[in-house]
């Protein structure tokens, strides 16, 4: 696994600090480090000589902060080089708790995009009730159109059958309401795209749903929404979380979404990730990758085909 040592509201510490935890909760995890030396090496310093034949080093010094525009990705940053290192077969995953927009820019340019993916989307999975819902787009695609959410209910639905194991899974298009022509025009226009669609598997979409189905999992077993009020969303429901003493039995609350649409693993932690954030992060990225999740959604996905409208919105 590529860990970028410099992404992340309090990185390196914390970063340093969850990449010891996963290392030690997993016997066969082996952490390509990418940052400063100095960084790298507290965390070798502190793992028993066994472990530190697990670790290697690939020095970087540049990171891209929060602020800083997307494209800053393109600079000799760490995310860069983490994704250099997947792309070169030197890591398997990628893991950072850096910039959203960076880390997503860097991926799509250096690992290249799904066919038919014009915007890769983040795809978190919510223990709800009814069992796990897995919610898209929750920051990668902040303004997508029609075409682009129809497509994010093909990578949620194939998401949801390889990586956690939903058979048939039910879609829903996130709204104000459940009746056909509520929501702004990008939902009315996807609704009868989706309704239509040939989703991957045995999945089937089933309309509009609200948020309260996030946290249900009654009616949908994925929800797609644009990337802006999924993070908010998702931010909101773990507050929820937090106020009521812990997410529903049987599932832990997400601290790390994966990246779908680009040909490699790739999962992004909070900004504000703590150590517990980041070591869930990077056990995440193992799961996904020992899964084959990544080649195996593309595979399924390559029978299923949304309407072929563009988007206005996407940036060339």
């Amino acid at each position: 696994m590529a860990v970028d040592l410099l992404g992340g509201d309090d990185a390196p510490a914390v970063v340093v600090d969850g990449a010891l935890r996963a290392m030690r909760a997993d016997a066969d995890l082996h952490l390509l480090l990418v940052g400063p030396t100095k960084a790298a090496g507290a965390l070798i310093d502190a793992l028993d000589p066994d472990q530190r034949v697990r670790v290697t080093l690939r020095p970087a010094h540049t990171a891209v902060e929060m602020a800083d525009d997307p494209t800053a990705a393109r600079a000799e940053s760490t995310v860069r080089a983490a994704v250099a290192a997947v792309r070169a077969g030197q890591a398997d995953a990628l893991v950072s708790a850096g910039s959203t927009g960076a880390t997503v820019t860097a991926a799509a340019l250096g690992l290249g995009r799904w066919p038919d993916v014009r915007r890769p989307a983040l795809v978190a999975a919510l223990p709800a009730v009814s069992g796990p819902v897995v919610l898209l787009d929750v920051g990668g695609s902040l303004e997508p159109g029609p075409a682009t959410l129809a497509r994010h209910a093909v990578l949620g639905a194939g998401y949801a059958a390889i990586a956690h194991g939903i058979a048939a899974p039910r879609v829903g298009l996130l709204s104000v309401g459940t009746e056909h022509g509520k929501g702004d025009r990008a939902r009315r226009l996807a609704d009868p795209v989706l309704s239509a669609a040939a989703l991957p598997g045995e999945a089937r979409y089933v309309g509009l749903v609200e948020g309260y189905d996030v946290c249900l999992g009654t009616r949908a077993d994925v929800v797609v929404t644009d990337g802006f009020t999924g993070n908010v969303l998702l931010k909101a429901v773990e507050g929820a979380y937090a106020m009521a003493g812990g997410p529903p039995p049987g599932g832990d609350a997400p601290r790390a979404a994966a990246l779908l649409g680009v040909a490699g693993t790739v999962v992004v932690c909070h900004g504000a990730a703590r150590p517990d954030d980041i070591a869930s992060g990077i056990a995440l990225a193992a799961h996904l990758w020992r899964r084959n999740a990544t080649d195996r959604v593309a595979a399924l996905l390559a029978g299923a085909r949304t309407d072929r409208t563009t988007d206005t919105e996407v940036r060339t």
